[in-house]
């Protein structure tokens, strides 16, 4: 099992940047997805991004919600076990909890279900 501690998020207006990072401790193998979901008030939680190193293509994946495919981008430091994501062009739609999280698999990466471990979330906001 692996422990996440999540750093960055605050307040920013319409169109900023900020950027998240996700420090894991303990199992974190390089096939398992890494990223991020998002929790807005009154909503469920939702996929961002996520990252993992594919042994079948032999490269790393990465894949994005499509709400945020070409503003977000997403780092990953497999020996460290660190993930980074960088927001740009921040809409107020964005506001929410954000939430580091790591999986086993990748065949539902865009599912909650599919992670195993999490992060206490830390909080974006985008003012207007």
């Amino acid at each position: 099992q692996a422990q996440l501690v999540e750093s960055g998020g605050g307040l920013v207006q319409t169109g900023g940047s900020l950027g998240l990072s996700c420090k894991a401790t303990g199992r974190v193998l390089t096939t398992y997805p890494m990223g991020w979901f998002r929790q807005a008030p009154g909503k469920e939680r939702e996929f961002v991004a996520a990252i993992w190193w594919s042994t079948a293509r032999v490269r790393e994946i990465s894949d994005f919600a499509d709400s945020v495919q070409g503003r977000f981008t997403i780092a990953r430091n497999f020996v460290e076990k660190t993930v980074h994501m960088e927001m740009n062009n921040l809409k107020p739609e964005d506001t929410a909890v954000y939430y580091c999280a790591v999986g086993r698999t990748t065949t539902t990466v865009r599912s909650s279900s599919e992670y195993v471990d999490w992060g206490q979330g830390t909080q974006v906001t985008v003012s207007s």
